[in-house]
């Protein structure tokens, strides 16, 4: 009896301690995350296609898309961890990183490398999202590493 009990409570921690599936979110409503890159402030676009929980760790997101800087187009897949979470009764804030790699095209094709927040607010009556800002800010670095470049992107 007391071998049951415990399995019943340690079935319910993992079962309870599970993040959430999340994938939507960082779809950005099918729209585009817009920023900025280098020093200039040159316009950024980036747009993920798809997004899937890893099965194997909730935590963890596979993504792809694509990027778009002046004509440089470029198709991407990278991954978003989620390091931290933080909730209120009405707000919430994911902290943590990604990395999203290009495909190699040459020297204007590289890795998107930083950390991210989320920040969003919580329905409790219609059990929904009313309000989510996103904000990615890192760094994109070529493949041959004769580039580099901060960047800083938002959900609209």
């Amino acid at each position: 009896m007391k071998k049951i009990v415990l399995l019943l409570i340690l079935t319910a921690n993992v079962v309870l301690g599970q993040m959430p599936d999340i994938s939507n979110t960082w779809l950005n409503n099918s729209k585009p995350y817009i920023g900025t890159i280098g020093n200039k402030g040159q316009e950024l676009k980036l747009k993920i296609n798809i997004s899937e929980q890893n099965k194997k760790n909730d935590q963890e997101y596979f993504v792809s898309g694509y990027s778009l800087v002046d004509t440089n187009y470029a198709k991407f897949e990278g991954k978003i961890t989620i390091s931290k979470y933080k909730d209120s009764r009405k707000q919430g804030t994911v902290y943590g990183e990604y990395v999203l790699a290009e495909e190699n095209k040459g020297k204007h094709s590289g890795i998107f490398k930083g950390k991210f927040i989320y920040h969003f607010s919580w329905n409790r009556k219609t059990e929904k999202i009313e309000e989510q800002h996103i904000e990615l800010t890192g760094d994109w670095k070529s493949y041959d590493e004769t580039l580099e470049f901060k960047t800083h992107l938002k959900n609209q």
